[in-house]
Parts: structure tokens; C-alpha cells; sequence
């Protein structure tokens, strides 16, 4: 193989390292853009970008320090037999990875705001952060008890989404509470809007419940659902900043605890988020949306995991469709989620997360310009 042949292959199936090098210049640079443009909250230099490559650092730290602790703790990942193949030299990768990032990036959260503001915590970040760890101790849960059991099966999905669909309530009737009758009219594009009155509240626990698991369908390849999660936050916050600055930073720092786990993420994983990590990415994007009042700036950054779980929904539904009397149908696609169609289809795992990171970019860039 020739030298073009080589920086071609490089090209179209890029290292670990090389987009997680690329991620951090990409979500730097936005910062960097964003508030020379005098848009952050309070015209305050660095309450986007400081948040981001501070809460980076120290979750890439951290992880030097917890990952050894998790491997001690024997919490090696189990790989389901029926995935790609290529998956199953993951196993014994250490798994519950989101109890550092996601710890960091709430605590950071609120010592920033109490640093800069000077005042009270707002109640609305206070009520976010409370909904990620949440969300992240249902994960917990069911990460112990995959470990527990020796299996991919963790708690039932039928307790699981009782506990999402617990916490949901409690933080939409205190959402409700708190800003109603304003919560619950929804603005659209085009100066349209939409009121919903007291229709808002299984709007919300939709909304929570089907993020969540979105975003937990899509943390199936090495450095996608963290990488994801990192633009769609980054995203959210710089579109809600006008308004919701407490709730920027949050998203700032969880998207900068996203960035130092793929450090250890990026392929080939050292640790894996599981489903403290993916539930909690997927409630806290959902909380802001919710709390900020824009959730279709949320469906459009979250487009990727939209289309992840539309794929389960499509597979399912076609092969039940077409189940013969001898009960085998047929597939919609090679594998779902949709990164393992296309991991099946000769794409390299990096090449399936950097063409997702560029997609989820421009869907970002979209949801933007619509605001």
C-alpha cells in the first residue's frame, strides 16, 4: 500500500485520538466564537468556554484514578453474543464510567454559578442537577445488576422506565409549580406556539423518558453517545444562553465531563459510560430543554439519538410485520441501533462516530439558525 493509499485510509477511518482531538477543537473554537460575538450570558468572558475545558480536564483526571478502581471492583462490561462480532474482545472493559464525568460536571456546575454569580443557585439548576443524578442512580442500578447477574440483562425495562417515569413526575409537577402558566405554552418556528395547559405534563415525561433511552440506545460504539452528547449540550446551552445562563454553564460542564471521558472513551475504550452515564445525558438534555422552554431546539440537537431509536422502533416493527406462520420475518436493517447497520456494512467504528459527530454538528448549526 502507497503513502496516498495510507493518508486516504486514514482519512476515511480516522483514529480514536484524531476525533476526539478534532471534537475539542471543534466545540473549543464554538465557545471561543460564540462569546467573541458578545452572545454569552451576561456578556461575561468564559462562561462557556472556562466551564468546558475545565470540567475536560478534570474528568480526564479522574479517570486515570477511577478507572483502575473499577477494574479492581471487577465491573467489566458483558457483551451481548448476538451483537457484531467485532464487539466481543470489549468484554471486560470496565463499564460504569458516567459515575465520574457526570459527578463532576454537576458539582462543577453549581460551584461555577455560585463563584460567578455571587448569589443563590438558581432553583432551576439546582432542580436540573437533581433530575441527572437521578437519572444516573436508575442507571446505577441497572449497571449493578447486569455485573450482579453476569448478563446483559440488568433491572426489568418495565422497572426501569417506573423509575424514569417516577423522577419525571416529581420534576415536571415541580416544573409546573414553578412556572406555570408560561411553561406550558410551547414556541415553534415561525412565531408559532403551542398551548398545551396542563397537556404538558405527559408531554414531559415523554419527552424525559424517550431522551434517556435514546441516548442510551446510541452508546453501543466506542466515543459516540459521549461525543454526541458533548455537541448536543454545547448546542442546547448556546441557545438557550440568552435567558438561562445558570442552565448554560450546566450544559457547559456536562459537555466538558463528556469531553475528558472520551479520553478514555475514544476507540479503543478503556471504560465505558453504561447506563449512568447514557441515562443521565439523555434526562439532563431533556431537564434543560424542559426548563428552558425549548424543546424544539432539543428534538433538532438530538437528532442523532432520534434517528438511533427510530431504527429499534422501525426493526421491530417491520420484523412483526413480516413474521411468517413459522415465526421468522424479515429486517429493515442489518442490526439496530443504526451505527451497527452500518458497522455491518464494512464501516469502520470510527468512521461510523466521526460521520455521526458531523452530522450532529450540522444539526446543532441548524437548530441555531432556527432560533
Amino acid at each position: 500500500m502507497n503513502a496516498k493509499s495510507l493518508s486516504t485510509e486514514k482519512l476515511i477511518n480516522p483514529s480514536g485520538k484524531a476525533l476526539l482531538i478534532f471534537l475539542i477543537c471543534v466545540l473549543t473554537i464554538g465557545a471561543i466564537a460564540f462569546e467573541s460575538a458578545g452572545r454569552s450570558p451576561n456578556q461575561q468572558w468564559g462562561l462557556l468556554l472556562f466551564p468546558l475545558l475545565g470540567c475536560a480536564t478534570i474528568s480526564a483526571l479522574l479517570g486515570f484514578w477511577v478507572i483502575p478502581i473499577l477494574n479492581k471492583l471487577k465491573t467489566g462490561q458483558v457483551v451481548q453474543e448476538d451483537g457484531p462480532q467485532s464487539h466481543l474482545k470489549k468484554a471486560g472493559t470496565p463499564t460504569m464510567g458516567g459515575i465520574f464525568f457526570v459527578t463532576v460536571a454537576i458539582a462543577a456546575s453549581l460551584i461555577w454559578v455560585k463563584l460567578t454569580n455571587g448569589t443563590s443557585i438558581s432553583p432551576e439548576l439546582i432542580a436540573v442537577c437533581l433530575l441527572t443524578f437521578g437519572y444516573s442512580f436508575i442507571g446505577w442500578i441497572d449497571d449493578w445488576q447486569v455485573l450482579r447477574r453476569k448478563s446483559n440483562k440488568g433491572i426489568s425495562p418495565r422497572m426501569k422506565l417506573t423509575l424514569q417515569v417516577l423522577f419525571g413526575v416529581v420534576f415536571t409537577l415541580w416544573l409546573l409549580w414553578y412556572q406555570f402558566p408560561s411553561i406550558t405554552d410551547i414556541p415553534l418556528p415561525g412565531e408559532l406556539h403551542l398551548a398545551l395547559g396542563w397537556f404538558f405534563l405527559p408531554l414531559a415525561l415523554f419527552v424525559l423518558t424517550a431522551e434517556s433511552n435514546a441516548t442510551n440506545l446510541t452508546d453501543g460504539v466506542d466515543g459516540l453517545a459521549a461525543g454526541t452528547g458533548a455537541i448536543a449540550l454545547l448546542g442546547l446551552g448556546v441557545i438557550i444562553s440568552p435567558s438561562h445562563g445558570d442552565l448554560t454553564i450546566f450544559c457547559a460542564c456536562l459537555s466538558g465531563g463528556c469531553l475528558g471521558f472520551l479520553v478514555h472513551n475514544c476507540n479503543p475504550a478503556t471504560v465505558f459510560m453504561g447506563d449512568t452515564g447514557s441515562l443521565a445525558l439523555g434526562g439532563a438534555l431533556a431537564a434543560v430543554g424542559l426548563t428552558s422552554n425549548n424543546l424544539w431546539a432539543l428534538f433538532v440537537v438530538s437528532g442523532i439519538f432520534f434517528v438511533e431509536s427510530l431504527s429499534v422502533i422501525a426493526q421491530v416493527t417491520y420484523y412483526k410485520a413480516t413474521k411468517t406462520p413459522e415465526g421468522k420475518g424479515k429486517r429493515l436493517f442489518k442490526m439496530a441501533p443504526l451505527h451497527h447497520h452500518f458497522e455491518l456494512s464494512g464501516w469502520g467504528e470510527t468512521q461510523v462516530v466521526g460521520v455521526f459527530y458531523l452530522v450532529n454538528i450540522m444539526l446543532v448549526a441548524i437548530a441555531y439558525w432556527l432560533h
